[in-house]
Formats: structure tokens, C-alpha cells, sequence
């Protein structure tokens, strides 16, 4: 089959070109004029520049392929600019959407995020209704751009399979569990936060792999999978990351309750200066670490076949990466 994917140059996406390159599909990705392409060459991949934004550039690199994998999306807690969040993540996903009905796609994965399910009840199944709070601009405008998917599916016959992939972890990562991981390995952060949320966790090496199954898997058009391999506590993941690394971790932990105070100041203070919060700290951010979810990978595993890997081998990839001349075979 020939494939399309968005979001290619990305943390998941460059994951999956690798995995898909190891099958005999053809892959076709689109990417933008500023995108790093290096790893998408070595793939041997076909490139078409455009973008989601770009409606024509979708149609004319969907033209032939018959499946279609929808990775690009606004992923960041700050953006000196959050009209872009409704950009591509709600208008960006119509427009994926609309194309793959325009060209004649035959199966379309959305990969979408666990934490659009904002509060709901725990543990979240398929089967969950989405809570009425959503805990960041990124985390709604997903769910909006979910709600658009739903509606061509109902209206417009639209042969699409949803994914849901909790906090995503492996090497590679410059997004926000990236810089988590690197700020406490490498000892640049001072205290240690919210340690007492528990959120979903997930290889990323699974999610590549979970959307290849959803591919080659029939009869499964509009059905939903989440993805989760366990879910742990960010105390849990430091402690995690201390064994693995050998690294001590800050003594000094912070109260929920300051936390959020100082991601309000420190998103104040990004948004007067148009410079990212300092390590992170942004309010959409904490209210999301702070509320956390708990959520249930298993239908994955049952009707997909899916095995999880645990999250410790993923941490030991990322520690490996940033201190990769020191050995790391955890504790005694």
C-alpha cells in the first residue's frame, strides 16, 4: 500500500517512517520548507512540500496513496501565539480530513492524545466519555479537531481509525517529556514537581508500531485505541530516571500549591517577553502534570496485538542518549 503521513519530521513520526520503511509500503511524506528532512532521506521516503494549512498541497500528495496517517499538530503548552493551535490542530485536521474523502483514501488513522479526555472518570477506556475540562489550549484544540474527524466520519463516510497515545516516551523527544527527562537527568532542575500525579505512559516505539497495526488490520474503521503501557507517577519516573542515570535527585520538592503559583508568574512573564516559560514552568502545563490521568492501553493488545514495552527500557534510551558515555544498568 502507498501511505501518506504528516508529521513525519516529528518525535512519533520519525519513528514511524522508520518503522514503515522496514515493511514493503510505499511512504510519502509531507513536509514543510523549514522541516529537517535528514531522517526522512535515509528512510527513502517520497517528500511533497506543503503543509496542513495548505489544503492543495494535501490533495496533490494524497493523489495515489491509499492510506493516510495524521501525525502533524500543534504540540507545545506556550506558543507566543495561540491562534495557531486552532490553526492546525482544528483547521489543519479538517483539512487532512477533507482530502483523504477528496482523493479516495481508503483508511485514514488519526493519532489524536490521551489528554483530551481532560477530567473524566477514572481509569479512561474507548468506552469513556470525554470530561467537560481539557487542561491546556493544546489538549482542546485536539479534542475540537477529534470532533471535527467524528463528524465527516458520520457524514461524509470517512474510513477513519483514532488512536489515543498517552504521554509518549523514547529517544529523540524535543518536545515537553523530552526537556523533563533532560532538565532532571543532566541536573538542571532544582526542585522536583507534582510528584504525586500519576499520568499514562507509553513507548514510542509502540505507537509507531500500534498505528502500523491499525494499517494492516481489517474491518476496524471507527474504532478508537489507547495507547498506554503504564501508568506511573512523575515520582515514579524520576526515580526511575535516578536509578538508570546514577544522577541524585533534588532534594527539594515543591508544593502543589506553588507550583501553580509560580507557572502563573512564569507565564506571565512569557507571554510579556515572547521567550518560552523557564523550564517549562507554563500553566498549561502544570494544570495538566497536576491533574493527571490514569488511563487503559489494554484494548490495543487484545484486538490489535500489541506488546508493550516498559517504560523503564524507554527512560534507559533517553538516559542513554543524553549521558551516553556512562554505563546504566540501574541499581545494585
Amino acid at each position: 500500500m502507498k501511505i501518506f503521513v504528516t508529521g513525519g519530521t516529528g518525535f512519533i513520526g520519525k519513528h514511524l517512517v522508520r518503522r514503515l520503511s522496514q515493511t514493503e509500503h510505499e511512504i510519502v511524506c509531507l513536509v514543510r520548507e523549514t522541516s529537517d528532512i535528514r531522517a526522512l532521506q535515509d528512510a527513502n521516503v517520497g517528500l511533497v512540500r506543503g503543509d496542513v494549512t495548505d489544503k492543495d498541497s494535501l490533495l496533490k500528495g494524497m493523489a495515489g496513496c491509499d492510506w493516510v496517517v495524521n501525525l502533524a499538530n500543534l504540540f507545545e503548552f506556550w506558543v507566543p501565539n495561540r491562534k495557531a493551535y486552532q490553526e492546525v490542530n482544528v483547521e489543519g485536521t479538517r483539512n487532512v480530513m477533507e482530502a483523504a474523502i477528496a482523493t479516495g483514501s481508503l483508511k485514514i488513522v488519526h493519532v489524536s492524545t490521551a489528554a483530551v479526555f481532560g477530567n473524566a472518570k477514572w481509569p479512561v477506556t474507548e468506552a469513556s466519555e470525554m470530561g467537560p475540562k481539557c487542561f491546556s489550549e493544546y489538549a482542546r484544540t485536539k479534542r475540537e479537531g477529534d470532533l471535527v474527524v467524528w463528524e465527516l466520519y458520520q457524514h461524509k463516510q470517512l474510513p477513519v481509525v483514532m488512536v489515543y497515545p498517552g504521554a509518549v516516551v523514547g529517544p529523540d523527544d524535543p518536545k515537553a517529556a523530552g526537556r523533563y527527562f533532560r532538565n532532571l537527568v543532566l541536573g538542571m532542575m532544582p526542585a522536583q514537581v507534582l510528584t504525586g500525579s500519576v499520568f499514562p505512559w507509553v513507548h514510542v516505539a509502540d505507537v509507531a508500531e500500534a498505528i502500523l497495526l491499525v494499517l494492516e488490520t481489517e474491518g476496524n474503521i471507527g474504532e478508537t485505541y489507547l495507547l498506554v503501557a503504564e501508568n506511573l507517577t512523575f515520582g515514579d519516573i524520576n526515580r526511575i530516571l535516578s536509578d538508570i542515570s546514577g544522577r541524585t535527585l533534588p532534594r527539594l520538592a515543591l508544593p502543589d500549591s506553588l507550583t501553580i503559583a509560580g507557572a502563573f508568574f512564569f507565564t506571565w512573564l512569557a507571554n510579556l517577553t515572547k521567550r518560552p516559560p523557564v523550564l517549562d514552568m507554563s500553566i498549561d502545563q502544570m494544570r495538566l502534570m497536576r491533574h493527571g490521568l490514569r488511563a487503559d492501553g489494554s484494548k490495543a493488545n487484545t484486538d490489535l496485538g500489541l506488546s508493550y514495552r516498559p517504560i523503564r527500557s524507554a527512560l534507559e534510551e533517553v538516559v542513554q542518549q543524553l549521558v551516553p558515555s556512562e554505563p546504566h544498568s540501574g541499581g545494585a
